[in-house]
């Protein structure tokens, strides 16, 4: 079982994870190895003058230690566990991402908005994948690859456009970032609902967007 952290207590719906502190390069090589996901690591932290900046130098970056560290970033990604453990022990400290588009996309909304589709999820017994909880107060749920092209139309469907929802897609050659990534002072990203055996599994996006459609629409 893919276990990364111990859980606090959370709502009836979720509980939300926390990290327990395992290594950054441990992590990478357990989503390689035991969930079959592309990996590559991104920027990081250093201290100046007291302070954690991202490691690209701009002191204004907007996702500091959690971007990729080069444009090539595409062809970094890896499944193999041995090249993902060699990567970081290049670079202990660097981020965890995660390609989407390949072993799956990522469907982004708010996180209010999240913990009520996921309330409602439960309620409809659905089976999810793993979500993660950005520092950015964001949820991402994982569900099978190919979910940017269907989820307008499926959006539609549900009654909404997409343009009127904050609700987003990462396919190809998007990323999402992992945990425990640290968004520099903002905190790390969590496990809403945990990579565990039950789970490997992912659900299409067409069984996520109604109740997710749902409670964006309630959170506009």
């Amino acid at each position: 079982m893919f276990i990364v952290e111990e859980t606090i207590a959370g709502t009836d719906a979720v509980q939300i994870p926390k990290q327990r502190g395992e290594s950054l390069l441990d992590t990478a090589v357990r989503y390689a190895e035991e969930r079959h996901w592309d990996v590559f690591p991104g920027t990081w932290l250093e201290a100046v003058d007291g302070v954690h900046r991202c490691s690209c130098g701009d002191a204004a970056c907007p996702a500091p230690g959690a971007h990729p560290s080069r444009p090539d970033w595409k062809a970094q990604a890896t499944g193999s566990a041995t090249v993902a453990r060699r990567m970081w022990q290049k670079q202990p400290t660097a981020s965890i991402l995660l390609p989407t588009g390949l072993t799956f996309d990522a469907i982004s909304v708010p996180e209010t908005a999240g913990f009520l589709a996921l309330a409602r999820m439960e309620r409809m017994e659905l089976t999810l994948g793993p979500v993660t909880l950005t520092p950015e107060r964001r949820m991402e749920f994982f569900v099978l690859p190919g979910a940017s092209a269907k989820v307008p139309d499926l959006v539609r469907k549900a009654g909404w456009t997409l343009s009127s929802l904050d609700l987003a897609v990462r396919g190809e050659g998007d990323y999402v970032a992992a945990p425990p990534t640290r968004f520099g002072c903002r905190g790390a990203v969590q496990w809403a609902c945990r990579p565990t055996a039950a789970n490997r599994w992912l659900p299409d996006a067409e069984e996520l967007i109604p109740p997710l459609a749902y409670a964006c629409g309630r959170d506009r």
